[in-house]
């Protein structure tokens, strides 16, 4: 936590969107999410308020307990 605001590494950030390590640094690098380097580490964080507003974002983190649902049911056939 700094200056009130808490931040979380890489595998916190990973774990709490439930997507993989390069999927957090395509979020970033398309500017969906931002990464902090506190002091001179390199290590990167990421905002908790950010990832909480980016999980709003994504429909199958609103509910923890939604679950993917089938291909069959949401992909139409021509």
């Amino acid at each position: 936590m700094l200056s009130s605001q808490e931040f979380l590494t890489s595998d916190e950030a990973c774990a709490a969107l439930g997507v993989k390590l390069s999927t957090l640094y395509a979020y970033v690098s398309r500017g969906k999410l931002r990464s902090y380097r506190l002091g001179s580490r390199r290590q990167r964080f990421y905002s908790a308020r950010e990832l909480r507003a980016m999980a709003g974002t994504i429909p199958e983190l609103k509910d923890s307990s939604a679950r993917v649902p089938l291909a069959a049911d949401w992909i139409s056939y021509v």
